[in-house]
């Protein structure tokens, strides 16, 4: 069974059509990464996901139902925007959620405090949200998020405002909960996050899926205009030849960016003609090199 799927979903603003016929399923039980330019529609398919707007036409499922049944009970969902009481204590604000939530009495202290001393938040539980930095109010969120112990979480930029430790942090809860079996679905603007932490990602442009599957489908469907190497000798010859875009030095090694449809392996034929040839790595695409390939360097932000 699928945790979401989404069948031909599509949603307009006026004459911007936000959600263009998106079809997308999320196994249960994985990380699955929600990635796109800003304005590709990334947010308002959380939103409808949490049946807090609706589609104009097509189906969304969580678990089997749909998403505006009490299934949505079993879904903690961080915003990117922070929704917190700010006059509110650290302790209060988990309270209440966790009541909005039907935990008891009990049952919320119990898991306020495992997950205060988690994200090393216990020693501002009096305080309150207004005086939190902003990586102590994210944190904050994504304990209010998770304190019922949901099933599924849907996180929009959880990683945005989190120094490196904290990020770290995140990663290691998100990867824990994968192996309790949890689903986790977050957008994000990181490609590191998401080339460490997911097992699917899906990129969606316009509103529409660019390109859906594991890293390894989506690299292995993208050649590499990426040379890694090395030569004895002269190098300054290299940045000349028809076949190369750019050349970045790295160290001993060269970094060299082919143009589109250079073949690597006339670039060697080249380069043992010049002289001696150390190393010649053709390197994997990142998900970055992808991203750009696929949507465009104009659109790129924070990555």
């Amino acid at each position: 069974m699928y945790a979401i799927e989404l069948d031909k979903v599509c949603k307009s603003f006026g004459a911007v059509r936000a959600v263009d016929g998106l079809s997308v399923r999320v196994p249960q039980g994985s990380v699955y990464g929600f990635l796109g330019p800003n304005g590709a529609g990334k947010t308002t398919t959380l939103r409808m996901l949490m049946d807090i707007i609706r589609p104009d036409s097509g189906a969304i499922q969580l678990f089997g139902s749909p998403a505006a049944s009490p299934v949505r009970n079993r879904v903690g969902y961080m915003p990117e925007e922070r929704g917190l009481y700010r006059k509110m204590t650290v302790s209060a604000v988990l309270g209440y959620f966790g009541a909005l939530k039907g935990m008891a009495g009990g049952e919320i202290r119990r898991r306020a405090g495992e997950w205060l001393e988690r994200m090393s938040l216990a020693e501002h539980a009096g305080k309150k949200v207004e005086e939190l930095s902003r990586g102590m109010h994210q944190k904050l969120q994504f304990a209010v998020t998770v304190i019922n112990d949901p099933d599924l979480l849907i996180l929009d930029e959880p990683f945005a405002g989190l120094d490196p430790v904290n990020q770290d942090l995140l990663r290691e809860i998100i990867t824990g909960m994968r192996q309790e079996g949890r689903t986790v679905l977050f957008s994000t603007h990181g490609m590191h996050e998401a080339e460490q932490l997911c097992d699917f990602i899906v990129l969606i442009n316009e509103g529409r899926v660019v390109v859906d599957g594991t890293l390894d489908q989506i690299r292995a469907g993208h050649e590499s205009h990426t040379i890694s190497l090395e030569l004895e000798g002269d190098r300054d010859f290299v940045r000349m030849l028809p076949q190369v875009a750019a050349v970045r030095p790295e160290g001993r090694r060269l970094e060299v960016t082919l143009r589109d449809r250079a073949d690597p392996q006339d670039l060697l034929r080249t380069l043992v003609e010049r002289g001696r040839v150390r190393v010649f790595e053709i390197k994997q695409p990142s998900l970055h090199e992808i991203f750009i390939r696929l949507v465009g360097g104009s659109h790129v932000e924070d990555l």
